[in-house]
């Protein structure tokens, strides 16, 4: 199968410099007013008319002044872009009825059906650009192609890409394009572009034919990501947007609950009439957000996740288990630290009858009542459009499994079932986030932030609860060590377990390393290790750490 077989036949509509057109919009600027946006330092959008007189992106504002005197200066703000932004996307939804938005200002839609339905893919842009010109007065351009990245670039031109072409089209065109397909942080991508480009990378041409393998195991799934474009493919198709509004019930805790068995009970109504709303409607919905208020004021929620089997399919019931397992959470939780604030009051009082006050001042609050529930169904969608996939969670395979995790989940609760998140941090252990089964809460620590000293990609596919204990030896049959300055006594040649497997011995095929990693360097009790990714004669893979001259396996590689 070719790669351009694999992609989606991809429509894309582009506002151009949406962030300035928003500001001007929503300031009240006219059109022929030179405008930029600016996030206080530099210049992020600049307006047509500003280019014409010589602004340029990453500008500094005085810099951008000097070349036009006259120049608007406006606060960049991602909520506004995206609030004046939805016009556009209700006059695209007159014209096809689905959308994603991919960011403000860009819009995708696979465009084989619309394209169908009126004709050709050049009336179908042109359709689209009339309406949102008609609707909201925003020019825009469309472009359709085989693949998102063919189809962002010829939006770029206006540009039908004919079918089967798009490879042959992003050939000679410079990586530093994949900037605009970028949604969220660009630097990563500008990071991966510039190195790419010092090694001799320079077009898309260069990256498709590279060793798929080889890209992946230098440059990580970025660079993954970066050839699949290159190559013409998609990582996904567009998903489209549907303009269902989410399903809310809610009710006033009259007389406030104190406790968990009398909040479940005004939990277990909203369950059923909102279950009772949904099946009234021919609906379900991907995500339920859980909100309580406290007497004291205080906003209380969490979102759980209920689409792709997570629950087990939506029921009163299950409804009613999330939002108890919360309440359980959130008033024990809150029992929890009064009681550590009181253990810590009655130390206060030791420690002043001792002549001693070296202690904070404690806040005085304590667990307060909920005083209202609140049970809203997101991403409220037709139930039966999602079509089962031929294998993965919604093609029944594990259906049954899902039913005995649920079945588990309600006997134990929402701590019984546990899932493995990837949160940020250094060692591989530190990245394991366990939280309940079907709960969408972010992980504690963004994995998404720069983490110094975290080990490169792949990450391991096992990580071991309790490390093993090895030696490592070197061709000679002597131990490898690693000295104070983290560098190894020789290149590691066979590892032997010891107990409880002490004559298992491999050879060592290959060796990545050491990465030296030094935490808390700066407290009484620092840790220094060296990781090793060393490739067995097994055809494994394990990763080494030492530390005070002992080796163990921490984790193993597919």
């Amino acid at each position: 199968m070719s790669a351009e077989s694999t992609a989606t036949r991809t429509a894309v509509l582009w506002v151009p410099d949406w962030p300035v057109v928003a500001a001007m919009s929503a300031a009240q600027v006219p059109a022929h007013v030179p405008a930029a946006t600016h996030d206080g330092r530099r210049v992020l959008a600049v307006s047509a008319t500003a280019r014409a007189q010589g602004v340029r992106r990453g500008m500094r504002r005085r810099r951008a002044q000097e070349c036009c005197p006259d120049l608007a200066l406006l606060d960049a703000d991602d909520a506004r872009d995206a609030r004046e932004f939805e016009p556009v996307a209700l006059a695209a939804e007159t014209v096809v009825a689905g959308i994603e938005v991919a960011r403000p200002g860009l819009l995708l839609l696979p465009s084989g059906g619309p394209a169908r339905y009126h004709g050709t893919e050049e009336r179908l842009a042109q359709v689209l650009v009339e309406r949102v010109a008609a609707d909201t007065g925003h020019e825009s351009q469309v472009g359709v192609a085989d693949g998102i990245l063919a189809a962002v670039l010829g939006a770029r031109a206006s540009l039908v890409v004919p079918a089967g072409t798009s490879r042959a089209y992003l050939a000679p065109r410079p990586l530093g394009e994949l900037a605009h397909v970028v949604v969220g942080d660009a630097q990563p991508v500008a990071q991966l572009v510039d190195l790419l480009g010092r090694l001799g990378v320079r077009t898309f041409a260069d990256l498709a034919a590279l060793p798929a393998a080889s890209v992946l195991s230098r440059f990580g799934d970025l660079g993954a990501w970066a050839q699949r474009l290159a190559q013409g493919e998609d990582l996904r198709p567009p998903a489209r947007r549907r303009i269902e509004a989410d399903v809310a019930v809610e009710c006033e805790l009259d007389p406030p609950a104190e406790r968990v068995d009398v909040a479940t009970f005004a939990a277990r109504r909203l369950a059923e009439d909102l279950h009772a709303q949904l099946v009234e409607r021919s609906s379900s919905c991907g995500r339920l957000r859980i909100t309580a208020r406290t007497e004291d004021g205080r906003e209380l929620e969490r979102t759980w996740r209920c689409d792709d089997g997570a629950m087990g399919g939506l029921t009163a019931a299950r409804i009613t288990d999330r939002v108890r397992w919360q309440l359980e959470g959130w008033l024990t939780a809150s029992r929890v630290a009064l009681g550590q604030r009181q253990g810590r009051g009655a130390r206060r009082d030791d420690h002043a009858q001792a002549g001693r006050e070296d202690l904070p001042d404690l806040p005085e609050d304590r667990p307060s009542p909920l005083v209202r529930l609140a049970i809203t169904a997101e991403e409220v969608v037709a139930a039966g459009v999602e079509q089962p996939r031929l294998w993965g969670a919604s093609s029944g395979e594990d259906a049954r499994a899902q039913r005995a995790l649920g079945r588990v989940q309600g006997l134990l609760g929402g701590d019984g079932v546990l899932s493995v998140v990837t949160q940020g941090g250094r060692d591989v252990h530190d990245q394991v986030h366990l939280a309940p089964w079907g709960e969408a809460a972010p992980a504690p620590r963004r994995a998404d932030l720069p983490w110094p000293g975290r080990l490169p990609e792949p990450a391991p596919a096992l990580v071991l609860d309790v490390p093993e204990d090895v030696t490592v030896l070197d061709d000679a049959g002597a131990p490898v060590r690693v000295d104070v300055r983290l560098v190894m006594s020789a290149p590691p040649a066979t590892v032997r377990w010891l107990a409880p497997r002490a004559r298992a011995s491999r050879r060592v095929l290959g060796w990545a390393g050491p990465w030296p990693l030094a935490e808390r360097w700066w407290s009484e009790t620092p840790r220094r290790r060296a990781y090793l990714q060393v490739l067995l004669d097994d055809g494994r893979g394990v990763l080494l750490a030492s530390a005070q001259g002992r080796w163990t396996v921490e984790a193993v590689y597919d």
